[in-house]
């Protein structure tokens, strides 16, 4: 229906109040479509659908009040009492997307902010330059006037500020995230076309003129009435103010290119005015590219940061057990030959154990694969809880764990051992083969005579604490 509405506005004849009231009918619609849409949400979740609702109803009302004040007291001079209409769309659309972006993001995002204090900078500076400086320049007007006319431009500034930094917000991306995105894009196509439009002087006019340019132009902003209604009515509404589960995607192509380009902005214009032969905005220029070069400093820093955390990340992981969140085999040949250094220098006694749970391969088979990670897992934080403080243990691999025991000998070893035994959950049992180092033999040397121990463990029956005899060097 919003379709064929706009479609049919094309054909209106130019009499009466047919277009200003074709115009307001389709923007009350959007406000319509917006209140109900927003009334089948939960109320916690109605306020931006309402901010959303009273910018649109502002905005499309200002259409009528213009019309009017034209008509019956030929008032077409800045401020007109339409002014303060067409603006309340800015605050209003502003103040909604803040309620979007600070449900969809629980935590701050530094890396959003400035990319969107990137891209408003550039457009900032070709608002300036074509729009707001041109306004002073020997300008009649009055104040009040001109902070009209100067209100506009940085109404859309805020518009592309806050649109930029919900695109670089977490949470659903679904059709209605677009079709909001796609209504605010649609106020911003309008009012830059009208900017244009105005520094084109004679020809600009000349276009206006032409009725099926101007009803083009004009149906632009009724898309984007229509659009909030229909975002608003879609069934996935609700999911547009729903938390991030994760955070949003970095530096795509398209967002490098958005930013490239804004950062160009300031280079482009100043070769545009020097090809001109005259330079009217160097200070501007020079202002809006030192901020551009910070804000990119401080985006390269921010990426940065973030490589080095997930490296950090990466580096951990590639230590940690991701089952039981132990260290892990790589972790623990890291650390068993760094363990053995501290012994020697120290002059003191150091022993390992390996331990493997009893009869393992059965419990996984009666009880299946989830039940026998559980055990794991248990079994690995009870053992943990009951170990010194400065004993580490490790998952070696399957159902098996290596223990290092500093400062222990083997009673000491035995007893920490044992009461890792009798903390053993769910009624299961492990073996366990310890060893003390003799002071000369590698890493390996030791493994292997824990592991023997291991295997006397089992032999004589499970469920115990075997410790291996002296090594080979002791023996001889």
């Amino acid at each position: 229906m919003a379709a064929l509405a706009i479609a049919v506005y094309q054909f209106l004849p130019d009499l009466g109040w047919w277009r200003t009231g074709w115009q307001v009918g389709i923007g009350w619609a959007g406000v319509a479509a917006l209140l109900v849409g927003a009334h089948r949400l939960p109320r916690p979740e109605r306020l931006p659908w309402w901010l959303f609702a009273a910018g649109v109803f502002s905005n499309s009302t200002g259409i009528a009040v213009g019309d009017a004040a034209e008509a019956w007291f030929g008032l077409v001079d800045l401020p007109t009492p339409a002014d303060p209409f067409f603006l309340g769309l800015y605050p209003a659309c502003a103040a909604a997307l803040a309620v979007l972006i600070r449900r969809r993001d629980r935590r701050p995002d530094g890396a959003a902010l400035v990319d969107a204090a990137t891209i408003t900078t550039g457009f900032g500076l070709l608002a300036w330059v074509y729009v707001i400086s041109p306004v002073g320049l020997g300008d009649p007007m009055d104040r009040l006037a001109h902070a009209t006319q100067v209100a506009y431009p940085i109404g859309d500034l805020l518009l592309i500020a806050m649109t930029t930094r919900l695109l670089r917000s977490g949470g659903s991306r679904g059709a209605p995230f677009w079709w909001i995105t796609g209504s605010l894009g649609a106020f911003l196509v309008g009012d830059s076309a009208w900017v244009v439009l105005d520094n084109m002087g004679g020809t600009g006019e000349a276009l206006l003129a032409e009725p099926w340019f101007s009803s083009g132009l004009e149906s632009v902003f009724l898309v984007a009435f229509t659009l909030f209604g229909v975002a608003c009515l879609h069934g996935g509404a609700r999911e547009v103010a729903a938390p991030a589960d994760a955070r949003p995607a970095g530096l795509g192509k398209g967002l490098l290119a958005l930013l490239a380009g804004a950062s160009l902005i300031a280079p482009a214009v100043l070769a545009a005015q020097t090809a001109g032969g005259q330079v009217t905005d160097g200070w501007s220029i020079a202002a809006c590219s030192a901020v551009l070069f910070l804000l990119v400093v401080t985006r390269m820093a921010l990426l940065l940061r973030h490589v080095e955390r997930q490296a950090r990340q990466v580096r951990e992981l590639a230590r940690c057990d991701e089952l039981t969140g132990l260290p892990n085999r790589r972790a623990w040949n890291d650390e068993l030959p760094r363990a053995l250094e501290r012994a020697r220098r120290n002059n003191e006694p150091v022993a390992i154990a390996i331990l493997d749970l009893d009869h393992f391969k059965r419990y996984n088979d009666t009880y299946g694969h989830p039940a026998g990670d559980q055990l794991l897992k248990a079994a690995s934080a009870a053992w943990h809880a009951a170990l010194r403080d400065i004993d580490v243990i490790a998952r070696f691999g399957g159902e098996e764990f290596v223990v290092l025991l500093p400062a222990a000998g083997a009673g000491d070893g035995h007893r920490a051992l044992t009461r890792a035994l009798e903390a053993t959950p769910l009624g299961q049992t492990f073996s366990a083969g310890l060893a003390v180092w003799d002071g000369a033999e590698t890493s390996d040397e030791l493994l292997a005579r824990a592991d023997t121990a291991l295997y006397a463990a089992k032999a004589a029956g499970r469920n115990r604490v075997e410790v291996a005899g002296q090594s080979s060097r002791l023996a001889a």
